[in-house]
């Protein structure tokens, strides 16, 4: 199989990461190369010195971006997980890979700040953090991404199963030994999505 991007994208606390690695696991199972960048371990790492002006995230994002490019070229699936605000940046990285997935994780800002599992979305809020995406800067969403899930409306398994089905169908990956478990609409939905998308 070729290499592709898996670029999620969503407001903090969205599920990016818990869906990025619930497709790393499936995709290894079906002998795949796989590699994730996570917006969180990249800027400890590859970008490491950044701070969160517009520049600055605009140059994280471009850093994951070209390197999803080179492991794409090699036929590995890069899977990125990273907040991704700016539709401009996403585009460009969309333009120099090719092989490009959309999935944005949307979830609405009350619930998100109900979860708040890390305590940002209130630090935030007292004015301790600036500059925090959905809070005081702004979250430009996909307008037209190849795969929306909810994480308010849908399980993670749920989720999941979209995901890898999408994927099945754009032929982006094998199919699974046992077939994917999804509802008759969610099945429909997803064909007509890619229909509209020119994938089928």
């Amino acid at each position: 199989m070729k290499g592709f991007t898996l670029w999620f994208t969503g407001l903090s606390g969205s599920g990016k990461s818990t869906l990025a690695r619930g497709v790393e696991q499936e995709l290894r199972r079906r002998g795949m190369k796989v590699e994730i960048l996570d917006g969180d371990v990249v800027r400890t790492n590859l970008s490491k010195g950044l701070g969160f002006s517009k520049e600055d995230r605009d140059t994280n994002i471009r850093r994951i971006g070209f390197v999803c490019h080179l492991l794409t070229r090699n036929d590995v699936v890069a899977i990125a997980a990273a907040i991704s605000p700016y539709k401009a940046i996403r585009d460009e990285n969309r333009k120099m890979i090719g092989r490009f997935v959309e999935v944005y994780c949307e979830c609405s800002l009350d619930e998100l700040e109900r979860r708040d599992v890390k305590g940002m979305y209130k630090k935030a809020r007292a004015g301790e953090i600036k500059g925090f995406t959905g809070v005081d800067d702004p979250y430009e969403a996909p307008v037209n991404p190849e795969i929306r899930i909810n994480s308010e409306t849908q399980s993670p398994e749920e989720s999941l199963a979209v995901i890898l089905r999408t994927l099945e169908l754009m032929n982006h990956i094998p199919p699974a030994p046992e077939a994917i478990e999804i509802p008759a609409d969610e099945e429909a939905k997803i064909r007509n999505k890619l229909k509209e998308l020119g994938y089928l």
